[in-house]
């Protein structure tokens, strides 16, 4: 029985890393597309009629800045992303950050959120998030920080490949 206990937490640690590894792998994209991208090309739209890359960057910032809370690991660092980037469409904001502070945003957003989740145990990547109640995480344990990580990842992916369609 031992081994068994010992098998399943090897392998719970396993999915853990992978998870993990597969958020930071498409945070790494991301930072090749600035590197490739220049400020003018972000504030294009990536198809005719779309989102500007800029606005699209901005709400992956927003997006893993709501982790921190979500998670129970503090406020989020940049508050005022949320109307710019998630509440308010598009082209709409009366100013935006500028492609340097987004860039440093997303910068300070994904360090810290590194520093958290290399913390973290398979214990607490299995605890229930901020955004549902202990009731209903009884019924639905799968409502955990590991599935949202897993969600923001493929959401990020998404994005990527809309950005992509920037670069000429």
């Amino acid at each position: 029985m031992g081994n068994t206990n010992k098998n399943s937490n090897a392998s719970m640690e396993l999915l853990v890393k992978m998870a993990h590894m597969a958020w930071q792998s498409q945070n790494t994209r991301v930072d090749k597309l600035l590197q490739e991208i220049t400020d003018e090309q972000w504030m294009a739209d990536v198809a005719p009629g779309r989102n500007s890359g800029r606005y699209l960057f901005g709400h992956l910032i927003a997006v893993n800045d709501n982790l921190l809370p979500l998670f129970g690991l503090g406020q989020k660092l940049y508050p005022q992303l949320t109307k710019i980037f998630l509440t308010d469409p598009d082209k709409t904001a009366p100013e935006y950050p500028s492609m340097g502070e987004l860039r440093n945003m997303w910068r300070q957003v994904n360090d810290t959120l590194t520093r958290h989740f290399n913390g973290m145990s398979p214990d607490d990547w299995l605890a229930r998030h901020n955004s549902v109640s202990p009731e209903d995480f009884a019924r639905e344990p799968h409502r955990n920080k590991l599935n949202v990580l897993l969600n923001r990842t493929t959401h990020q992916g998404y994005h990527i490949g809309q950005l992509v369609f920037l670069k000429r």
